[in-house]
Formats: structure tokens, sequence, C-alpha cells
């Protein structure tokens, strides 16, 4: 918990607010097979995804969950983390080799939801990267099997899985397992209920 302080959104990605979520699709056969295996289109679908929030200095970061920037020290904490981390969006779309894209949520958060998102990512910062939980979600073989028979758990975490707890968190999206949600899985089904909005090319 932490005393919660006004929020003042700085410039960056023009039209991107709190709870949008920032989809990936990487160049690398990695990305590829994360796409194959969640039914999505290799080099176009969405091979990882991160979530947008305010951190407590005002500025809007993209809060994520990878061991693939490992190099980049996270916004929060000022080092680098293979795990659950935050940038600044406009730097990672610089450096990222891909195509990028911004799905909108379908309205602006309010500010007992916006009090809740913040909250809950920057007390779940520098979680280890759930490699293990990323291939169970994909429903590779019988993974997806296996997954039906396990409890969710934070403590360790994957990309889709922050995300989905961050939505189950602010009352956007509950959901009984939120281990159970791959990159393409989530945003197919949020975009099918009209939770997010149509997206739009970043890069």
């Amino acid at each position: 918990m932490f005393p919660f302080q006004r929020k003042i959104v700085l410039p960056g990605v023009a039209g991107v607010k709190a709870g949008d979520i920032i989809g990936f699709s990487g160049r690398s056969w990695l990305s590829a097979g994360i796409n194959v295996a969640t039914y999505g289109i290799p080099l176009w679908g969405i091979s990882h995804v991160g979530i947008m929030a305010s951190a407590l200095d005002g500025r809007l970061l993209v809060f994520e969950s990878t061991s693939l920037d490992g190099d980049i020290p996270c916004e929060i904490t000022g080092k680098p983390i293979c795990g659950t981390q935050a940038h600044v969006l406009d730097f990672i779309l610089g450096h990222y080799h891909g195509k990028a894209w911004h799905y909108p949520l379908y309205r602006p958060l309010y500010p007992n939801e916006d009090e809740r998102l913040t909250e809950f990512l920057i007390d779940t910062i520098g979680v280890p990267y759930d490699a293990m939980g990323a291939f169970r979600s994909a429903g590779i073989g019988l993974s997806w099997i296996e997954s039906l028979f396990r409890e969710q758990s934070l403590t360790s975490i994957f990309c889709s899985e922050w995300v989905a707890a961050a939505y189950a968190v602010t009352g956007l999206h509950p959901t009984d397992n939120v281990s159970r949600w791959n990159p393409n899985r989530l945003c197919r089904h949020l975009r099918g209920h009209n939770i997010l909005c149509k997206p739009r090319r970043l890069k």
C-alpha cells in the first residue's frame, strides 16, 4: 500500500491512456511459435502484451512482464529485471524489432479504478517471469488441459497473466483464473466483449 498522489500524465504516444493494452508481434521464431500455439498469425498476431498505467510521479508507462528486456532498467526500480517491469513506451517502441499495436480501453478509467490499477502494478513490480506458465497458457499439447487443474499463482508472472490480473483487480474483466490467458486469446476476448476498441498500428 502507498499514499496515492495526484497524477499528471506527461506527454507520450498520442491517444494512449491508462488501462490501454499494447500488443507486440515480434520477428523472431519464438514470437512466431507463440502465435502458432495461440491461433494467431505469425509475424502479425500478438505474441506479447503490456498495459499502460501511471507511475506515482505521474508518468504514463507500459507495464510488462518479459524475459527479453533484461538490459533495460525498469523505470520503477531503476534496475534491469527479468519479469514484471515498467518502461517509457516511446523508448520500448524505438527499440522493439517487430510490430506494435495500441488497443484502447473503451472508456477512460474512473479515479478509483486508476488508483487500484497503479497500486496493483507497483506492488507486483519485480516478480520473476513465468516461462512455464506462458507455455501452459498457450495450449500446446496437454498444457491447456493441465492448466484447467492448476490454480492461478502470481509468485511468477508472464505477460498476459499480469494484464489479466490488472483488469481483474480494477473490475474491468473479472476472471476465475488469470493464469489461463495468453496474449492472443486475451485480446480477442476483450475485443469480442467490447472492452477494447479496434487496435491501431504504432509501428
